[in-house]
C-alpha cells in the first residue's frame, strides 16, 4: 500500500508597498486634514458673533418662588399651587422651568413657579 500527502502550496508573499511622502506631500495631506476644522470655526465666527452685538435691552423674567420646607414634595406643591389642575401637569411645568433632573428636593431650596400658577 502507498501513501499519498498532499503538502500545501506556499507562495513567497510579496511586501507590502510602503507609502513615503515627501516633505511637500506632508504638508498638503495635513492641509486637506485641516480644512473642515477651519472651516467649523469659520462658520462659528461669523454665525454667532453678534448675538448680542445689537445693544437691544434683553428682556428679563421675573418668577415666583416657593421655598422648599421640610417634608414637601413636588405632589404637595403642585396641589397647593393649582389645586383644580392635574399634579402631573404642575410637576412637568415646574421641572421644566427650574431644570430638575430628579424629582428630589432639598429643604431651602427656591423654585421658581411658572406664570399660570402664580398668585
Amino acid at each position: 500500500m502507498s501513501t499519498i500527502s498532499i503538502a500545501p502550496v506556499v507562495r513567497p508573499v510579496r511586501p507590502a508597498t510602503r507609502l513615503r511622502l515627501t516633505s511637500r506631500g506632508r504638508r498638503v495631506l495635513v492641509a486637506l486634514a485641516a480644512l473642515p476644522l477651519a472651516g467649523g470655526i469659520a462658520f462659528a465666527a461669523i454665525s454667532g458673533g453678534d448675538a448680542m452685538a445689537s445693544g437691544d435691552e434683553v428682556a428679563t423674567a421675573s418668577f415666583e418662588t416657593v421655598t422648599v420646607l421640610p417634608g414637601d414634595t413636588l405632589w404637595s406643591i403642585a396641589e397647593s399651587l393649582a389645586p383644580t389642575a392635574d399634579p402631573r401637569a404642575v410637576i412637568g411645568d415646574i421641572e421644566r422651568l427650574n431644570a430638575l433632573g430628579t424629582g428630589s428636593l432639598q429643604v431651602g431650596q427656591q423654585l421658581a413657579i411658572p406664570a399660570e400658577y402664580a398668585h
